[in-house]
């Protein structure tokens, strides 16, 4: 059933029942540091886990070691192949627009300027980078795997903010909404998934309607993982466009917070850029791949480049069509977006290894393969509304 503004009001009011009382009730018995040496050090699935572990968070992990009943591993493998065959092409999405929508709406960029780190955009990126390449692995879902340890990881986080915001009095329930929601975990899983897609076929990448599908499937699977509300999660790309509108429309808009974590981002990615040449590139993506209106709300700056990046499509037009039409072109290019991805996300952690950890205060300041065959070029959905 289509979504409406009174239904998506109930979303707002919803966080997650299995890990928000997880996370209560370690709070209440004063068992975080307990539970913060199993954030930091298990990281694959089936590894043993630390001793004295309280029994609720034996519970917890119990319940949330396996993907849903329903996941269909066919589907799963057209997505692991698609990312293979696009993997350089997503990071950048992600990176240059996933990122930046997020910023787009005013409490969530509030949000994250309040519990993630305004000083430290980079261990921000690099996970989200990190969780989608655990996710596309082909062992993602079986024993010794870092995907599933990861999507518990996120998921108590995202309950130990919504305790220790509500608890501390310092979100505005009444005006924004539950702490990371259902809608805005929805809309995040609709930024990650379609908004990529929407940021593909910008950047004049082939995509198969199978492949894109498939793309979208694997972040509803990551969705029901990461305790997001399976009946209110569009269920194909043509309901995911309607609610992805609504919900901007809803919330989108321009502030400080969305500003200042958009000139980190521009700032963490000039960094990683060598050089100073090629600085303007990445505002000019950030302008080309939200628009125009968007990037003025976030104040990108518009640089000599932004004419240029709009001919980029071209370009991966003719890379694409050598990968399509040669083996070792094929090959080569797959090579290529594997070595960028794994230097991008050696640079945002300047070679250190990443780990989760639910904080017990948040600060204000807190300063190569086959390809899944390019039959049935996806094209966007129409706008919904």
């Amino acid at each position: 059933m289509p979504h409406t503004d009174a239904s998506l009001d109930a979303l707002r009011r919803a966080g997650d029942e299995l890990a928000d009382a997880t996370v209560a009730e370690l709070f209440e018995r004063g068992e975080v540091g307990k539970f913060n040496t199993l954030m930091r050090y298990v990281s694959t699935a089936g590894a043993p886990l630390p001793d004295g572990l309280p029994d609720v968070a034996h519970a917890y992990l119990e319940a949330t070691r396996t993907p849903p009943a329903w996941v269909d591993w066919a589907e799963m493998e057209k997505a692991r192949l698609f990312f293979i065959d696009n993997n350089v092409h997503i990071s950048t999405a992600l990176s240059f627009a996933s990122m930046p929508a997020c910023y787009l709406v005013p409490h969530v960029a509030k949000l994250l300027s309040a519990t993630h780190g305004l000083r430290y955009p980079s261990k921000r990126m690099a996970e989200t980078g990190q969780f989608t390449v655990h996710l596309m692995q082909p062992d993602a879902f079986e024993a010794g795997s870092r995907f599933i340890p990861a999507a518990q990881k996120v998921r108590l986080l995202h309950a130990s903010i919504r305790h220790h915001l509500t608890r501390e009095n310092r979100w505005d329930t009444a005006a924004h909404g539950t702490p990371i929601c259902q809608e805005d975990m929805i809309g995040g899983q609709m930024f990650f998934s379609l908004l990529v897609l929407d940021s593909l076929h910008r950047l004049g990448i082939h995509m198969s309607t199978e492949g894109a599908e498939a793309y979208y499937y694997a972040w509803r699977v990551v969705g029901a993982m990461l305790g997001v509300d399976q009946d209110a999660v569009p269920r194909d790309l043509d309901e995911a466009r309607r609610f992805l509108d609504l919900y901007m429309v809803r919330h989108m808009g321009p502030s400080d917070e969305g500003t200042h974590l958009t000139r980190q981002l521009i700032d963490l990615y000039e960094e990683v850029v060598p050089g100073t040449f090629f600085d303007p590139v990445v505002s000019a993506l950030i302008r080309h791949l939200i628009g125009d209106t968007c990037a003025d709300w976030l104040h990108v700056p518009r640089t000599s480049w932004d004419t240029l990046v709009k001919a980029v499509p071209h370009l991966l037009g003719v890379l694409e069509t050598i990968e399509d039409r040669s083996p070792l072109g094929a090959w080569a290019l797959d090579r290529l977006g594997h070595l960028t991805t794994v230097l991008e996300l050696s640079s945002l952690t300047r070679g250190r290894v990443m780990h989760y950890a639910i904080p017990e205060t948040l600060k204000k300041d807190y300063g190569l393969s086959p390809t899944v065959p390019r039959t049935r070029r996806w094209v966007p959905p129409a706008a919904g509304v």
